[in-house]
């Protein structure tokens, strides 16, 4: 358990997090808003998480400064083609994106197909090369299976995933305890230095301590940082701030 104020919760919690906008209807004067969100004065956040069209405009705001670039990719079904994604990918790097948050082929793998997802993997490290953070997004809520999501979490740290996440934000089901517990446990298991991300539903700083805490309760007090562990949440910041500053929770009832 992490013994700490809330406060102190909150602002770690800020410099760990993806702020998110994969809003279907997202606008650049979005995309500008959540880029100067990122920016607060108690810290900023880990990494914007936006769609790969604004990688560029998010480049030019942000320059060269500690706020990341993550973009999606195969997202948020799956099922694109190896060319596609490739293609994907190298546009993305070309408008400046640090990080690639890839969705598994997780319909082939509940259809018993281990092979794709293994093949989907290997082309995104390949296309990502070793200097860009690659994030493989599991659909845990769609696995539902302890033995599936803990297979794919085998197969993702296997192939190189500098992390692994729970989810794309676009299913009923996103992040879940359960499911944290299972794929923290692998990368236990695994012996590799691999990140994890929850990601859909986490939306307060009560919330994000539950993951903390078990981060903490399975890997030591010293694994959580942003090299090892992110959020991916659009919310959370709300309530984060307001935490921060004394103010009541004002986290969405819904969202990512």
């Amino acid at each position: 358990m992490i013994e700490a104020t809330s406060r102190q919760i909150a602002t770690l919690a800020l410099s760990l997090l993806d702020l998110t906008n994969l809003s279907e209807t997202c606008t650049p004067a979005e995309i500008e808003t959540l880029c100067a969100r990122a920016q607060t004065p108690y810290g900023h956040a880990a990494a914007v998480c936006i769609w790969p069209r604004f990688v560029a405009q998010a480049r030019a705001i942000l320059g060269g400064g500690p706020v990341r670039i993550a973009t999606v990719v195969n997202f948020p079904g799956g099922d694109e083609s190896h060319e596609a994604v490739r293609g994907q990918i190298a546009g993305a790097l070309a408008d400046g994106a640090d990080e690639i948050d890839m969705v598994i082929p997780y319909r082939a793998l509940l259809a018993g197909d281990e092979q794709a997802v293994i093949d989907m993997l290997a082309t995104v490290r390949e296309a990502c090369g070793p200097a860009i953070t690659m994030k493989a997004i599991l659909e845990t809520g769609e696995l539902k299976d302890t033995g599936l999501i803990r297979s794919a979490a085998h197969l993702a740290i296997r192939a190189g995933a500098d992390f692994i996440k729970t989810s794309t934000g676009k299913t009923p089901t996103g992040a879940t305890l359960e499911a944290a517990d299972i794929m923290l446990t692998a990368i236990r298991e695994s012996g590799r230095k691999v990140g994890f991300k929850p990601s859909g539903g986490v939306q307060t700083v009560a919330q994000a301590r539950l993951y903390l805490d078990l981060a903490v309760t399975i890997h030591g007090p010293d694994w959580v940082m942003p090299s090892t562990f992110r959020f991916g949440a659009s919310s959370l910041l709300n309530d984060i701030l307001s935490v921060i500053e004394g103010r009541e929770g004002t986290a969405a009832a819904a969202g990512y």
